[in-house]
């Protein structure tokens, strides 16, 4: 989502990348891996956006738990925020989940989660990010988006993976209390999309991989439309399916509170 800060950032960087600087860290013109990461964090994906989502939970025998959910995203100055309600089934219905991302790399987001059962919203906190989400392969740091300044990225190579022409990224974490010693990102050139991402546990072994398994474009912005994340570790995995996809409605900003919270759809 085009940010108001990822503008002014953007246009810094486009700045500073000329001359000495851009000669340090380019070579023949070739992006950087920053570069590439900037490329996708910053691609216009509209001022807010509503979704629908089918989360399909499979476990390593094969059986399926299947939830269906409603999603919104607003851009507000400094900050992203997202809410998502479950609609179904029974045991979840009414769940809800508000996240603020912050441009600021120095402040860590905001999370809570509304329990029905309990009628109590509780804020999820930094202790508990690398916890997964609703069962599912995504934990609630996996929700909110890295700005690019949080991890250090390095061009690995360019290569074709399903026909399309993509970067490969490797990005460390700065922070020590990352879950991951690393991810490897396939982002596809003109596009900006995560086609492939790999994420690496503390002891560097491979632990999840996520796949774009479908994308395309709605109201010219390109959109991922079924992703999936599989843990390689336990073998489990998360299916998600997207349909119904709007940008630029114009959502009340009063959608995204605690009160809209218990107040649902």
């Amino acid at each position: 989502m085009q940010k108001y800060s990822k503008i002014i950032v953007i246009g810094l960087i486009s700045f500073f990348t000329t001359g000495f600087l851009y000669l340090a860290e380019s070579v023949g013109g070739e992006l950087t891996g920053k570069e590439v990461i900037e490329k996708n964090f910053y691609r216009e994906d509209g001022n807010d956006e509503t979704s629908n989502l089918v989360m399909t939970l499979i476990n390593k025998s094969g059986d399926k738990r299947i939830r269906e959910i409603v999603q919104f995203t607003k851009e507000f100055p400094g900050v992203e925020k997202k809410i998502v309600f479950f609609v179904s089934p029974a045991d979840v219905r009414n769940t809800a989940f508000l996240n603020s991302n912050y441009d600021d790399v120095n402040k860590d987001d905001d999370q809570w989660i509304y329990l029905p059962a309990l009628k109590k919203i509780k804020r999820i906190s930094s202790e508990s990010k690398g916890d997964y989400f609703m069962g599912s392969d995504f934990t609630y740091d996996d929700i909110s988006d890295r700005t690019p300044d949080q991890d250090n990225h390095q061009l690995l190579k360019t290569e074709e993976l399903n026909k399309e022409t993509c970067y490969v990224v490797e990005s460390i974490p700065k922070e020590k209390k990352s879950m991951y010693s690393k991810t490897i990102s396939w982002v596809i050139k003109d596009k900006w999309l995560f086609m492939k991402r790999e994420f690496y546990d503390k002891d560097k072994k491979l632990l999840k991989i996520e796949h774009a398994e479908q994308y395309k474009q709605i109201g010219g912005i390109w959109t991922t439309t079924h992703r999936v994340m599989e843990n390689k570790q336990n073998n489990h995995v998360t299916d998600i399916v997207y349909s119904n996809y709007r940008y630029n409605t114009g959502i009340d900003d009063s959608k995204f509170t605690e009160h809209a919270l218990k107040m649902g759809l």
